[in-house]
């Protein structure tokens, strides 16, 4: 599968980037560069491979959830900006 300038271009546009024109034969060769790459690693036979859920052997350490500090209400709304009844406000964003 090889990417063709129509196609950089409708890429750009649906991850809403902006892409020069001097710029789209580049982007069309590291596209394409990419896409080399990916048919590489689909060559790798990993039938034998066990699916992996976590590169790293380590485990974490877990601790017991238990309340430190409660009731600091009033010290963490010190710190809005603007409070309503008792909660933190923000303006409207959407109408």
């Amino acid at each position: 599968m090889a990417i063709d300038t129509e196609t950089v271009k409708r890429i750009a546009f649906l991850s809403r980037l902006r892409v020069d024109d001097d710029k789209i034969e580049v982007t069309e060769n590291e596209f394409n560069k990419i896409l080399q790459w990916v048919e590489q690693l689909n060559e790798v036979d990993v039938s034998d491979v066990e699916p992996l859920i976590s590169v790293n052997e380590n485990t974490l350490s877990l601790r017991d959830d238990e309340v430190t500090e409660g009731n600091q209400s009033q010290a963490v709304l010190a710190n809005a900006p603007m409070q309503e009844y008792g909660y933190f406000a923000v303006p409207k964003v959407v109408e």
